[in-house]
């Protein structure tokens, strides 16, 4: 009679140690997994009203971006080019040349964005002109709401000829 007392106790000691495993791993596994496999949200940035925009000529914006890295959620400034075109719309480029990655300015006597690093010179629909760049200028979401203008601030892989989302 002992080893069928002994067998069953093994078996329900096993079963209550695989219950108590299963419950602790697979919440555990969901909390380390599934947030590596979750799309990243759009956020929208606020980078100021439209009005000042002329048609024709870049205006650098500042943006106020919340980046959540694991826990911690961080502030960060970045800055855009907002173009309005003569239709009306509005264009916004990445301040981050398309070579390696280099801030670039706007040469308001050339009428030409210019990046010092390499050279490179963008036209003012983002174009390459000259220089390194293997791609034109990289442009960002835009949505205008209440006479406000809105970007879905994105970084890109420099030094490709396509636009790779980082």
């Amino acid at each position: 009679m002992e080893p069928k007392r002994r067998t069953f106790l093994a078996w329900v000691s096993g079963g209550i140690a695989t219950c108590i495993g299963l419950m602790l791993g697979v919440p555990l596994a969901g909390y380390t997994i599934l947030p590596a496999l979750r799309r990243r949200k759009t956020k929208w940035s606020d980078a100021g009203p439209v009005d000042p925009l002329q048609s024709g000529i870049p205006h650098e914006m500042n943006l106020v971006i919340s980046v959540t890295d694991g826990w911690q959620k961080k502030s960060t400034k970045k800055s855009v080019w907002a173009v309005k075109k003569e239709k009306g719309t509005i264009a916004v480029y990445s301040p981050l040349c398309t070579h390696l990655g280099c801030g670039y300015r706007w040469d308001a006597q050339r009428k030409q964005f210019h990046c010092p690093c390499h050279n490179s010179v963008f036209s003012l629909n983002g174009e390459v002109l000259s220089g390194p760049a293997p791609r034109p200028l990289d442009t960002l979401p835009v949505k205008i709401e209440k006479g406000r203008l809105f970007v879905n601030y994105k970084e890109f892989k420099a030094g490709t000829t396509h636009k790779i989302e980082l």
